[in-house]
């Protein structure tokens, strides 16, 4: 199975939690039918990107990195790259390469937790985000892609980040309620 295959599986299979989610849901695997290489940077339309919040749920907090190019506090994220064999892994690579956290990060179970679709100064993301649990004691590495990494208590998020990465936490912190 192709990573794009694995992605319009993943879109088809996932129960959007809001109307303004099936909306996403549905265009994204639009785009992917209209686009052979909609995973892929160079698709001028936009292309699928998959990220990860990383929390820190004992101690009530989340990973952002100041992106460098952004200039915004973000969740970890970004490209889609050929040896990710699904969107998970991409995730999962992309919060393991900007946190610095090397073992031990575990996405949480149950697929994404939400979609975002924003213009960046190259092309319109669109974005499959997941949450993935850091393990006790982790401690995190700025990357090459970021200006600052640093960890914030839920109530500070709205503070720093977007509305984006503000309604990324609350859906996160919802699930994870259910599933304690």
């Amino acid at each position: 199975m192709s990573l794009r295959d694995d992605a319009a599986r993943v879109l088809k299979e996932w129960p959007a939690p809001s109307d303004d989610q099936e909306r996403l849901r549905l265009a994204y695997l639009d785009h992917l039918a209209a686009h052979q290489d909609g995973m892929w940077k160079p698709c001028k339309d936009g292309h699928v990107t998959a990220s990860a919040l990383v929390v820190d749920p004992a101690g009530g907090r989340v990973l952002l990195t100041l992106h460098r190019k952004l200039e915004m506090w973000l969740q970890m994220g970004g490209h889609c790259e050929p040896g990710d064999a699904t969107l998970a892994d991409a995730a999962l690579r992309e919060a393991r390469e900007e946190s610095g956290i090397a073992q031990g990060l575990t996405l949480l179970p149950g697929g994404p937790v939400r979609l975002d679709r924003h213009h960046t100064p190259c092309a319109w993301h669109l974005d499959v985000q997941y949450a993935a649990l850091a393990p006790e004691g982790a401690e995190a590495a700025i990357s090459d892609e970021s200006l600052d990494l640093r960890w914030f208590a839920y109530d500070e998020v709205a503070s720093v980040a977007d509305a984006s990465v503000v309604r990324l936490v609350e859906r996160t912190r919802a699930l994870l309620q259910r599933s304690a």
